[in-house]
């Protein structure tokens, strides 16, 4: 008889799991995207449409037909009023799945994954209230309520990367897009840095948010520690971990600095999270990035 895994079985049990952690997901989500208040998160944009959406000071570059001047004529600037825009914006959600993100550095917290996928979905639920169209990366985007139940069914059911870090999908992403990729990005930049280049040369924009935990942002050992990555392929035993903190911590700001420059060169925004701190914190900051 073969010992050999049955990978329907395996299959099944990963997408039992998956569907036995949706509906707490979805709870969670609903309430952290509650706290955001209505206006806060940037889901009205002006655009073409009719409703009225702002007056603003009048620029070089608008037609004189734009010119609001009853309202002009009261002040010594000349404005124009803006439209809201109706047409639904595609927004993509990726949230890492390498090995890396199932750690965390002490049992009351949640891990990067767990805190990854909240995030993703409140984002996603605030999204679709606005009336935009939201998917995870490499599925459709479409919009309505139901899509709230496919997002977070497409999240919980993230196939766990055996490598430490994964890279996005080469999904195809157009102009007037948005993207949001939520990971540690503890790994090889070069993948992210290439989606990047990809979404800024197709006109899309979007946020990187890095989640970590709090022990991976302040490095708080000492002593004789082995080391060892989430996949178990890498690993460093040491007998003065505190010896090591400067260095970690300076190559842990050049990589937080090389990623702000990638994604300001491509009209991203990039933030960082904590997993010890409140969500409401981190999705309130992919709320405004995306709104700037």
């Amino acid at each position: 008889m073969s010992d050999a895994p049955d990978p329907a079985a395996d299959l099944r049990s990963r997408a039992e799991a998956a569907a036995g952690a949706l509906p707490a997901l979805i709870l969670a989500a609903e309430r952290l995207s509650a706290t955001v208040r209505p206006g806060a998160h940037g889901l009205r944009r002006p655009g073409p449409g009719e409703e009225f959406w702002q007056y603003r000071p009048a620029a070089a570059t608008d037609d004189a037909r734009a010119v609001d001047w009853r309202r002009s004529a009261r002040s010594d600037l000349t404005f124009v009023r803006d439209r809201e825009r109706v047409s639904p914006r595609a927004a993509h959600l990726w949230v890492s799945a390498g090995a890396g993100m199932d750690w965390r550095g002490r049992a009351d917290r949640p891990t990067k994954a767990d805190r990854a996928r909240l995030l993703a979905l409140a984002l996603g639920l605030l999204l679709l209230r606005g009336g935009e169209r939201v998917g995870v990366l490499g599925h459709p985007a479409t919009a309505g309520r139901t899509q709230a139940e496919r997002i977070a069914r497409d999240l919980a059911a993230l196939p766990a990367d055996a490598a430490d870090a994964d890279a996005p999908p080469t999904a195809p992403v157009r102009g007037g897009e948005t993207l949001i990729l939520i990971s540690d990005f503890m790994g090889d930049p070069a993948p992210v840095e290439d989606t990047l280049a990809r979404a800024a040369g197709a006109g899309a924009t979007g946020a990187l948010l890095q989640v970590l935990d709090p022990d991976e942002e302040g490095f708080p050992y000492a002593g004789a520690v082995l080391f060892r990555s989430a996949s178990g392929r890498l690993s460093h035993d040491t007998r003065d971990a505190g010896g090591l903190r400067d260095a970690y911590l300076d190559r842990l700001a050049a990589r937080r600095a090389r990623l702000d420059a990638v994604a300001q060169a491509a009209g991203f925004r990039f933030g960082i999270h904590l997993t010890a701190s409140p969500p409401a914190e981190a999705l309130l900051w992919l709320a405004a990035a995306l709104e700037a």
